[in-house]
């Protein structure tokens, strides 16, 4: 329980610092490291949703039950995203939130980070191995997504203290996530197949819908060689825990 919590506060808190770093950077040189970071977040979702989540729900449910369960969730998500609920941008410039305002913002990550919570605890329920792959994943995307929400916010015109506190807070909704995913998971363990199902769903449709659109803006041989390669060192990160252990 420990160790699934200190890596819930990594998940969050972790992801919500190296975002800020990040926004000391000069703008040209954040612009250089964005898509690095958002290509090797592609791979650890990738590879913890196909490498680690879909495997360990294999061995507990019957296959056809298990894909059936990762269908209903991405057509979930496609859902929640038109809704505006799941939406987590990792751009300054994002015409959804930029129309919706911050409260939008503070309001959807809290409920994903919330979800986040709930996946890391099914993970560990799982396996120590599989919930310290899946945090990893989870700190991988959600910095860029922070940094981008960052941004939106101080465009409105909120201090930068007033944004680093609100998504702070926003931010820790893993917490709770967690400890109700912990506790009512270790009762009814029959679930964790299906939580493990769903978290891959949603790991592969943030990757697919969110991730790799963004990546496709960047052409040239040169990008698509460094971008390649970074989502096989996200893949292989995975990988490593996964089959290390």
């Amino acid at each position: 329980m420990e160790k699934a919590l200190l890596f819930s506060i990594l998940g969050s808190a972790g992801a919500l610092i190296g975002a800020a770093l990040l926004l000391l950077l000069r703008d040209a040189a954040r612009e250089r490291l964005l898509p690095c970071l958002l290509s090797y977040a592609t791979g650890t979702l990738l590879g913890a949703a196909f490498l680690g989540m879909l495997p360990k729900s294999l061995e507990k449910a019957a296959p056809l039950t298990v894909t059936g369960t990762v269908l209903a969730g991405i057509v979930a998500f496609f859902i929640l995203e038109k809704l505006i609920v799941w939406r987590h941008c990792h751009e300054a410039d994002c015409e959804t939130h930029a129309q919706k305002g911050g409260a939008l913002i503070l309001i959807g990550d809290a409920f994903h980070n919330f979800v986040d919570g709930v996946v890391i605890a099914a993970a560990f329920l799982t396996s120590p191995t599989l919930g310290v792959a899946t945090a990893l994943a989870v700190i991988a995307h959600e910095i860029p997504q922070e940094v981008g929400d960052f941004a939106i916010l101080l465009a409105t015109g909120m201090s930068k203290a007033k944004a680093f506190s609100l998504n702070l807070l926003s931010s820790l909704s893993t917490v709770p996530g967690l400890l109700l995913g912990w506790f009512w998971l270790d009762e009814v363990r029959e679930a964790i197949p299906y939580v493990l199902a769903i978290s891959a769903a949603s790991f592969i449709y943030i990757a697919i819908a969110d991730l790799v659109p963004g990546l496709h803006r960047h052409v040239g041989a040169r990008a698509t060689v460094l971008q390649t390669l970074l989502m096989l060192l996200g893949i292989g990160t995975i990988a490593l825990f996964r089959f290390a252990h």
